[in-house]
């Protein structure tokens, strides 16, 4: 079987397992989903320590903690990507069908939090960064869905797509920002300034995205504010710490291709070449730094375990995008797919959340984070292929 061939069977098995599903699943950050979250008192390290059975067990203990399969706002966005990518490449009238019905679910099921259309979880969730409450729009996922009606509106022109890739704009455009003399940082949600690199790119990126579409110039300059911020902070060597504070010093696989993804769609929505040596320097750290000479994608620059699916996928999608620029990259990518595929795909389809030391294997099925990362990287790296 060619790899070609391999690619294609993986990327089918998964697609049935979520329309299986109905497009639902668990989440890493699920747990105060949980009955059990009344005994963490509304303190926020118990509530983080209670998500963390969740994420980190390899037994799934969602059952017996009461969570069930939820909805994925980001999930979907992904499918729809992924489906227009599939449509892209063979022309079948079924995946336009389904990324059409992907889109208008998100348009019905947009924050309600907000007038303008932005995303968020379906569950309350606490991290280092604090609370978020359930449908607390972020930056991330917003951006990302965004991407996806960009891509949809570039293929088939829908005057309801454009009115809400505008939507999206302005609520980009109402974020706090940090202004410093290196640019300024878009802020990861609406409610406090928070600064974090791959957020405040994959927001440049959308709204560099959008500008291309509607011509609005204070999203192209802000999108370029961004990316001067963004491009201010990279190390010397080509890296990106998580975020700006001293708590976010860390360098990890998938955060940095968010990145390097954003920083090409900036480049390329805008034709504003100021940071190609930033994209350049970044790239070339990414596929010498994560990559293992077998296809193992490691989650951290200094320590590879845990095996997580998200590194895998976000570095099939990466290495692919540039391609182009160094065909190097794709066969990275071929082996990334190649290794996860053998090591990380279950019979019924579905795709392992993480891998241990030792082999262990934490087999929870999650949506976004696995099923619907995974289904776009494989339909994106077929159509490279």
């Amino acid at each position: 079987m060619s790899s070609r061939e391999k690619f294609e069977r993986s990327l089918l098995a998964v697609e049935k397992w979520v329309e299986s599903h109905d497009y639902k699943g668990y989440d890493p950050s699920d747990g105060l989903s949980s009955f059990l979250r009344v005994l963490t008192f509304n303190n926020t390290l118990l509530e983080r320590m209670l998500q963390q059975v969740g994420r980190q067990s390899p037994v799934n203990l969602r059952p017996l903690m009461g969570i069930r399969p939820l909805e994925s706002t980001k999930g979907r966005g992904y499918m729809a990507w992924g489906y227009l990518a599939r449509y892209r490449l063979t022309g079948a009238e079924e995946y336009k069908e389904k990324a059409l019905l992907c889109l208008d679910w998100l348009d019905r099921n947009k924050s309600p939090r907000y007038a303008h259309h932005s995303w968020g979880n379906h569950f309350d969730y606490a991290s280092r960064g604090g609370r978020m409450p359930k449908h607390e729009s972020t930056i991330v996922w917003t951006g990302l869905i965004g991407q996806a009606f960009l891509e949809a509106y570039e293929l088939f022109g829908l005057e309801r797509h454009l009115e809400i890739i505008k939507s999206i704009t302005n609520w980009i455009l109402s974020l706090p920002r940090e202004k410093t003399p290196l640019g300024t940082c878009l802020s990861y949600v609406a409610f406090k300034q928070s600064s974090i690199h791959n957020s405040n790119m994959i927001g440049a990126a959308f709204l560099a995205g959008a500008a291309r579409c509607t011509g609005d110039r204070e999203a192209l300059e802000t999108a370029r504010q961004a990316m001067e911020y963004a491009c201010g902070h990279q190390r010397a060597d080509g890296a990106w710490y998580y975020g700006a504070g001293e708590k976010y010093r860390w360098i990890d696989n998938f955060h940095t291709g968010y990145n390097l993804d954003s920083l090409k769609r900036y480049i390329r929505f805008s034709a504003d070449r100021t940071f190609a040596d930033n994209l350049k320097r970044g790239i070339d750290y990414y596929s010498r730094t994560f990559i293992e000479d077998d296809g193992f994608p490691k989650y951290y620059a200094q320590r590879a375990y845990p095996l997580d699916i998200q590194c895998a996928s976000q570095a099939m999608e990466t290495l692919a995008f540039f391609a182009e620029d160094n065909p190097g990259n794709l066969g990275q990518a071929c082996k990334v797919a190649n290794w996860t595929i053998d090591n990380m795909q279950d019979r019924d389809g579905h795709f392992y959340y993480r891998m241990y030391p030792l082999g262990i294997k934490a087999k929870v099925p999650l949506i976004h984070w696995g099923q619907a990362t995974m289904y776009r990287a494989l339909s994106y790296l077929l159509t490279r292929l």
